[in-house]
């Protein structure tokens, strides 16, 4: 539970108080009074702000709305445009250093984000074909020489195949857009 120094208007924790209040004797559940006594207040929980695409919620401090102290949540970017020194092959480097040849590049938020965005879609694409190769893999014994594999077992097979094809690959698959095992 997060309090609220009146005097200072400071966010504190219980522990923060015991500690500064060592010589007082504190019960176990604080009612008003306690709180009177130790001149804080409680602060409300928040529900946080959904965040949209590229973006994070931030815990900004506290507030008084209306009277009552609450949690107070701040929505930003993932990203701001920031500096990075580069080597003549384009590789980042620590710092400019000696180095004539290093050049400082601007690197944009839309940069940063399509390079994010690339880092998602490569792992949910890993994550598909993984279980593709699972589901392949429980279905391999079909394709023994000694076995006759029928045509629907067939078609599962390359459908799992072609599930890379799909339009809605890799971050978009729904169970539905996974085919049938036969």
């Amino acid at each position: 539970m997060l309090f609220v120094d009146l005097a200072t208007g400071q966010p504190t924790t219980k522990v923060q108080l015991k500690q500064r209040n060592k010589h007082m004797s504190l019960p176990e559940a604080w009612t008003d009074a306690t709180l009177s006594a130790l001149n804080v207040a409680r602060v409300a929980k928040v529900a946080k702000p959904e965040p949209g695409q590229y973006q994070v919620v931030v815990n900004d401090g506290i507030e008084q709305v209306d009277g009552a102290w609450r949690e107070k949540w701040v929505v930003q970017s993932m990203f701001s445009e920031r500096q990075k020194h580069v080597d003549p092959d384009g590789n980042e480097v620590a710092s400019m250093g000696d180095d004539n040849y290093a050049e400082t590049v601007t690197v944009t938020v839309a940069e940063q984000e399509a390079e994010y965005q690339a880092t998602l879609d490569a792992q949910a694409a890993a994550n598909v074909r993984a279980e593709r190769d699972r589901l392949l893999a429980e279905t391999d014994f079909y394709a023994l020489s000694d076995v006759t594999m029928s045509a629907e077992m067939t078609t599962y097979r390359q459908a799992l195949r072609d599930i890379t094809t799909h339009a809605n690959f890799p971050n978009d698959l729904e169970d539905s857009d996974w085919p049938t095992k036969p």
